[in-house]
């Protein structure tokens, strides 16, 4: 009852002014007005087969730029469309008392391969299908990840539990109510719409804008047989990793327009 009273006295604190709403929990949160939002700079689109697959180097490319240590746990680069979009989104969470901390960004092929291979060893006991689908939980074969596209972001935490109560609770609201408006939307819902492929993942955010755009080429240029260069890479077709997995995103990010 303590953790619950808390919640209620936080959810009604952030609602002083604006529009209010309330989340699936009952918890009432204030809407920003329409004019916080500002024009955001578009980044040219560049798209190639390669840097769909994460094959680059996006510290070298001028259409990423670094984040401010304020706003990441480490050296991490986005797409400079998308860090504008999250700045904005931040400065409106500021305002509701919620921060935000981005935990990761972009990861190339090899940052991927390297998360992949260390899994795969530590699944060693398990039979290659059943080692790669344990990693295909929570984690992406290489040039496969949306991680790849500078447009994707974890943020504050890698555990859902985390997201399930106190202040993890009020900044998963918060998203869930505002984030839309910035462009970015969580793409690993539960699966009770019929969601193929990852599990739930309160903590990552994509921004759609830019996204949808390399999905979009990602379907029309690539195949199983450009998913390689790492253990298990052979395993690709099988476990319909495009079609479960790359395309595995929730109904409203699919019809996000």
């Amino acid at each position: 009852m303590k953790h619950l009273a808390l919640i209620l006295f936080l959810g009604c604190s952030i609602i002083s002014c604006h529009t209010k709403t309330k989340d699936t929990n009952g918890i009432e949160i204030k809407e920003p007005a329409k004019d916080t939002l500002k024009t955001i700079k578009k980044d040219t689109l560049n798209i190639s087969k390669a840097f769909v697959l994460g094959k680059f180097d996006y510290k070298s490319d001028s259409t990423f730029v670094k984040v401010s240590s304020n706003y990441s746990s480490k050296n991490i680069y986005l797409k400079n469309e998308v860090y504008q979009a999250f700045l904005q989104m931040c400065n409106a969470a500021n305002k509701d008392s919620v921060t935000f901390k981005i935990i990761s960004g972009t990861r190339n092929f090899n940052e991927q391969k390297s998360i992949w291979e260390r899994k795969w060893v530590r699944y060693k006991d398990l039979n290659p299908k059943d080692r790669a689908l344990k990693i295909l939980e929570y984690s992406s074969m290489p040039s496969s990840s949306r991680h790849h596209w500078g447009t994707d972001i974890d943020l504050n935490s890698l555990n859902n539990s985390y997201f399930n109560s106190g202040k993890g609770l009020l900044e998963y609201q918060w998203l869930t109510i505002h984030a839309n408006r910035f462009g970015f939307y969580q793409v690993y819902t539960d699966k009770t719409d019929g969601r193929t492929g990852y599990q739930l993942e309160k903590w990552h955010w994509s921004y759609l804008p830019l996204a949808n755009q390399y999905l979009a080429f990602y379907n029309a240029n690539v195949n199983a047989g450009d998913i390689k260069g790492f253990k298990g890479s052979e395993l690709a077709a099988q476990l319909r990793i495009i079609e479960d997995y790359v395309n595995g995103i929730s109904k409203k990010a699919i019809n996000y327009n």
